[in-house]
């Protein structure tokens, strides 16, 4: 065991469930080695196109043909665009097996998909935690909303999340920077819907952008955000929360932190005649060289389906179907967000008003079906988003160039309003990942086989969602309303959760309250595979705060000689 290659902790990757592992490991003084499949991205550095003009691009921001025939399921992505496809994955260079349709969305990078994510952080309530165990589906989840809300608070702190106090039971408070604001259209949206039923809340989306900076960020070198809406390409404000701008350069302050990029992991080693995990196998990225990391625990946040990958390919004596997976069940009950449902609409009126800048979230709705119990003939439900702008001269093809397109094109046109829905679906033990016994890799890993589908009770929230929020919008005075369905594969949503989840029981769970799997206790699994259920809320805030809880115990663990 060579002492260079030997830490006290390793994180597998360096999005934004590892980065706040790093972060959090390495300020509590463990020494820490994070492992980054992909390339090295520094903050600013590298991020070329994040003060550049569409005219600066060969192609003005648009993918050629070429590429969208090569590689059709990053190109299904809405942040896939010239400015941004250095942070994503091509299909072509890592493939993978669908036998079922799947859009497996992946950014391979130091930051990951903290680079490229949507940043919204809506905290889960009491019957998110408590929704399997009352409705019988998926297993009882083995932490409630009292054991995670300080840790929301922790993380809200540190990200810097803007929002309004709303006093919502079913969306929790958190620790907010000032909001962001509806326009005019968007309240008076909220007013009708409010004044129409007594169920329902409207508020302004919660994100991780900093609308006023506290003296912490600042001292980061973060700094507020100019409603640019170019995220995706890297922001050179540190406004929004990434790995890059906030949590891996906080790890590298303390003095403990090891990055390695180009690492693609191959394993995790156990030790059968220590009868424990002792480290990481490792193939370079480049030179396909194999090396081993030990540490004394392990932190597993390669992004949901890639966690899966790796437990299901590190097998032993002990554990020949895969690691901790006594049960079977590991790579089992994957489950996503449904986005199919779409509704836009005409509002006539308020042809005086326009906004100001490009606010990077929606206006939301918490999920109103199946919250305090069951009541409809469907399982869980969704939330809702909708915003309203204006659309310019509305695309028109009939305008001859001069000073009439110059004229039209300055006037604002009409409001438009775009709804969604964001649906909870239900774990099943069908809907799983699993290693192709014969196609491997450019680093010879099995490449994983993806089996993920709709079913019958997400067909049912679809239709309520349209039905409802076609009747929303008509109450609140739209016009023009249309509905339609995607019909998009899941992986889309880019909510992959599920497959190594926490429960209370070795039997029909892989992780233990407190992120520990069962079977392994210095390896924590705290990205998204370690989802239970998925709520209807957008994941990310979750993961952070179940990650700085999970390293809080591991250290303390550690440092008890309990593991």
């Amino acid at each position: 065991m060579s002492q260079a290659n030997t830490f006290d902790a390793i994180v597998i990757g360096s999005g934004i469930s590892g980065g706040w592992a790093a972060k959090e490991l390495c300020e509590k003084g463990l020494k820490t080695l994070v492992l980054e499949r992909g390339r090295n991205v520094e903050h600013k550095k590298d991020y070329p196109t994040m003060v550049s003009n569409p005219w600066d691009m060969p192609h003005r921001n648009q993918i050629p043909l070429a590429d969208r025939l090569e590689n059709p399921v990053v190109n299904r992505c809405y942040a896939y665009k010239e400015d941004t496809e250095h942070f994503f994955v091509k299909d072509s260079e890592h493939p993978y097996l669908q036998e079922k349709p799947f859009d497996w969305v992946r950014g391979y990078q130091v930051g990951g998909k903290s680079l490229i994510w949507a940043r919204q952080t809506q905290r889960w309530s009491k019957y998110d935690f408590e929704g399997p165990g009352r409705d019988g589906f998926a297993v009882d989840w083995p932490i409630r909303y009292d054991d995670i809300a300080p840790w929301y608070s922790y993380v809200e702190r540190f990200v810097g999340v803007s929002g309004n106090y709303d006093g919502v039971e079913t969306l929790p408070d958190g620790e907010f920077l000032p909001a962001w604001e509806m326009n005019c259209v968007e309240k008076e949206i909220r007013d009708r819907i409010l004044a129409s039923y007594q169920d329902r809340h409207v508020m302004i989306g919660r994100c991780a952008h900093l609308t006023q900076p506290q003296e912490h960020h600042l001292k980061m070198g973060r700094g507020q955000c100019m409603a640019r809406n170019q995220c995706y390409r890297g922001c050179p404000f540190g406004a929004y929360f990434s790995s890059n701008a906030a949590t891996l350069p906080a790890a590298a302050a303390t003095g403990n932190l090891t990055i390695r990029p180009d690492s693609v992991v191959h394993s995790i080693i156990y030790d059968d005649q220590k009868e424990k995990v002792t480290g990481v196998r490792v193939v370079d990225r480049e030179t396909k060289s194999v090396s081993e990391y030990f540490a004394k625990v392990i932190f597993l946040n390669a992004s949901a389906l890639n966690s899966n990958l790796i437990l299901l390919n590190s097998t032993s004596n002990r554990f020949p179907n895969g690691l901790g997976n006594d049960s079977g069940i590991l790579g089992k009950y994957v489950a996503f967000h449904s986005y199919r449902g779409n509704i836009s609409a005409s509002f006539e009126g308020w042809e005086d008003k326009y906004y100001f800048g490009r606010r990077p979230t929606a206006v939301m709705m918490p999920n109103f079906r199946n919250v305090k119990k069951q009541e409809m003939d469907f399982l869980r439900g969704y939330m809702t988003f909708y915003t309203a702008g204006r659309g310019g001269w509305g695309g028109r093809r009939d305008l001859p160039f001069g000073a009439d397109f110059k004229e039209q094109n300055s006037v604002p046109g009409p409001w438009h309003v775009f709804m969604m829905m964001q649906g909870e679906t239900i774990p099943k033990e069908s809907n799983l990942v699993s290693l192709s016994p014969t196609e491997k890799d450019a680093w010879g890993i099995p490449l994983l086989k993806v089996n993920v589908d709709y079913d019958d009770n997400d067909e049912k929230i679809l239709k309520d969602f349209l039905e409802q929020g076609s009747e929303m919008l008509s109450k609140a005075g739209c016009k023009d309303i249309r509905t339609s369905d995607s019909k998009q594969a899941p992986g889309l949503d880019i909510h992959e959760m599920g497959g190594v989840r926490m429960g209370r029981d070795p039997e029909t769970s892989l992780l233990n309250g407190w992120n520990q799997m069962h079977a392994c206790n210095n390896v924590f699994v705290t990205d998204g595979a370690c989802m239970t259920s998925t709520g209807t809320q957008n994941p990310s805030i979750t993961y952070m705060a179940l990650t700085a809880r999970a390293a809080d115990y591991a250290v303390k663990q550690l440092k008890a000689g309990n593991i």
